[in-house]
Order: C-alpha cells, then structure tokens, then sequence
C-alpha cells in the first residue's frame, strides 16, 4: 500500500505540497518544534500520513496529538491538519482520513477547521459534527471594515483570475498603522484594571494555580500547565509573538486568552485569531473582559477583525452581548469528531486551542512583523502606580 507515517525525510515535500495549495510552510525549526509535541510520544502516534508510491510523499494528513485531562484521569485526543491530495491523487484523501480517524489510544479524533468543501467529506467518515449545536458557528468582530472590503475586493479579482495572485504578491494596505508598538502601550493602559497582559507561565507562577484550579473542576479540558502552554506559544515560525492576557479576581488569576495574527491568504488583511478564552466555571465577567482587551489591542496590532473560530453554546452565553454584536461567519460544520464508545457524553465542548489554529496559522511577512516591538507588558507599572 502505499499509505505510510510520516517521517521527518518527508517534511521538504510536506512544504512542497502546502505550497501548490498557497498554505503556509514551515521552516526546519519549525518542524523540529512541531514534531516535539511531548503528547505525542506519550501514545506512540505518527505525526501524520503520507501517499507514497516510490517517490516521496504525494499527498499528506497532518496528525497532532493533546493530552486532556477528566478529573484525574488522562485522555488523549487527535487533530486532522493540513490534508493536500493534488488533483493526481485524486480519490486518496479516503485512505489519508481514514487512517486518522482509525488510530487508536485516543478518545476522540477530529477537526475543527473544515472548509465548505470538506464538510461533507468528513461526514462520510463516520465523524459527526460537534458540538451540535455550535458545529456551525465562527464569531467576528470587525476592526476596519474598509481593510476587510479591501481584501475582499482582492479575492474576488483573483477567484476570477487566479494567475493575478502570484502577480499581486502578499498585500498589507491599506493598513499605514500596521503593527504599532507605540499604539499597542498606549491601548494596553485603557485595558481593564483586572486584565494584564503576558502573564507568568512558570510553574510556580499564578497562572500555574489557574491551570490546577481549572483542572480541578472536573471538566474534560485540553492540558493547559505552563510547561505544555509554554510550548504551544514558542513556534519559532511565529513572526508576531502571541498575545496572552490574564483575568484576575481578587488577586488571583480566574481567566486566560491566547491570540495571534493571521494572514489568511497574501492577498487579506491581518485578523487576530483566538486562540484560547476560558475561564473557572465559565465566568462571564472573565470572559468579557477579556474578549474586550482583546478587541481593544486588536487595531494597532493592524487586525482588520477579532475571530473566534470555535464558540460552544457555553462560551457563547458567557460572552452575551458581545456575542450578540458579533457577526457569524461561515455556515457549514467546522466541526467534526469520531469518539470512541461512551465519549460522546463526557461533555467535551472544543475551543480554538484543542484544534490546530495555532499553529496552521499563516504568519505575518517579516518585513511587516519586523515594525512591531512587543515591549514588557505595563501591567507591572500600573501595579506599582496603583500600590503607590
């Protein structure tokens, strides 16, 4: 047969196959990062499948592994990526899925980023859309509408002739505030005083205290400890580092967001992509501040709009009336898992950060990303003023 693992010979041919399909590629780091996910190695899981007829990978389904946690009992899910079959393998994404979603030791296999035409492909597959009553929903807030018309305008010139993309090249205007990192410590000192910015991810640090009390909960939730954390926001393909807040109630840390930029294709604006939004029992308060901060950051970080990619019934309520102001996107189910017997009722309800946004992100130019110096946060400056 000529389906196989992946391994690390194949990686050139990997970026080979992302580039015929204008994805974003990585670099030898990046894979080496990639391929060291510690969760891994914990169930002997391949990084991912490839079509091989004697002559290298062909076509190609990425494999990501989480560790997560049900009180304290560990499970084991997997993330679908960055499936490419070129149109002479026609026919060999079935045996490229179905390799995936027949892979033991986990509870779940999945994807949370499906497209319009790969939707119904799934299905077919044995996974059901999830959750079932948020399969289907994305959240946007608009920043700059005149940016997002503009890329809009630009994608459409080329879905009627695609030979102009390549002609056009990568396009940041009109976007003169881009990456501002004046601008940035200047909207960071308007955030809420509960809301501070890069928090410590050590493992003795506040944020190490949210992660067991969040633990402690009970809930089946992907593992967020420092040392995973840690590891998911240090890709080195990242040209912008990833933003990071914390809400604090009280002294102590009772919510955490994630968020980056992306560059969906080279011809769209910047959008800062929610990575993660979670917070002790759901709290609304938690997750309001927090998805305001983020708004509130988003324009001198040059972002046309804020998405939520993945947004349960849950999460939703707990926004309220941001949610409400918030403009959906897509339609079709983003959303689809296999579950091994009796999963289906363990409550698991996905976020951004249990699918592989992070990093299948297309990141900013250098040349663009180069104008932004992420400074230390001043949370610990207002602290001080505050104490004085």
């Amino acid at each position: 047969m000529p389906l196989r693992p992946l391994h690390a010979s194949d990686l050139d041919a990997v970026n080979r196959l992302h580039r015929s399909v204008w994805w974003p590629e990585r670099s030898a780091a990046g894979w080496r990062w990639l391929t060291a996910n510690p969760a891994a190695s914990e169930i002997d899981a391949p990084h991912g499948w490839v079509i091989d007829h004697g002559r290298g990978a062909e076509a190609v389904v990425g494999n990501f592994i989480q560790r997560f946690w049900l009180n304290d009992r560990a499970l084991f899910g997997a993330t679908g990526y960055s499936i490419v079959v070129p149109p002479a393998q026609r026919g060999r994404s079935r045996a490229l899925i179905d390799a995936f979603v027949n892979q033991p030791g986990c509870f779940a296999r999945y994807t949370l980023n499906a497209n319009a035409r790969s939707s119904p492909l799934y299905r077919r597959h044995g996974m059901i859309p999830w959750p079932p009553e948020a399969h289907t929903v994305k959240l946007a807030w608009v920043i700059d509408p005149v940016a997002c018309l503009y890329g809009r305008a630009l994608r459409g010139v080329v879905d009627r002739a695609p030979t102009l993309a390549r002609l056009l090249g990568e396009q940041l205007s009109p976007l003169p505030r881009l990456l501002n990192g004046r601008a940035l410590r200047q909207a960071e000192r308007r955030l809420p005083a509960s809301v501070t910015r890069s928090p410590d991810l050590s493992d003795r640090s506040d944020y190490a205290r949210f992660w067991q009390a969040l633990r402690a909960e009970g809930r089946l939730t992907a593992d967020r400890s420092p040392t995973i954390m840690r590891w998911r926001l240090s890709d080195p393909d990242l040209t912008v580092p990833p933003l990071t807040l914390a809400y604090r109630d009280e002294g102590r840390i009772t919510g955490f967001a994630v968020a980056m930029l992306n560059k969906q294709t080279p011809l769209e604006p910047p959008i800062l992509e929610i990575i993660d939004l979670i917070a002790l029992e759901n709290d609304a308060r938690a997750i309001q501040a927090l998805c305001e901060s983020l708004r509130r950051l988003a324009p001198p970080l040059g972002a046309a709009k804020v998405r939520l990619q993945v947004a349960s019934s849950e999460l939703q309520r707990a926004l309220g009336r941001q949610a409400d102001r918030a403009r959906r996107e897509g339609g079709w189910g983003h959303c689809h898992v296999a579950f091994d017997a009796g999963m289906q009722d363990a409550g698991w309800r996905p976020t951004p950060y249990d699918g592989d946004y992070s990093f299948c992100l297309r990141p900013l130019p250098a040349r663009a990303s180069a104008a932004l110096r992420l400074a230390p946060s001043a949370a610990p400056r207002r602290a001080m003023e505050a104490r004085a």
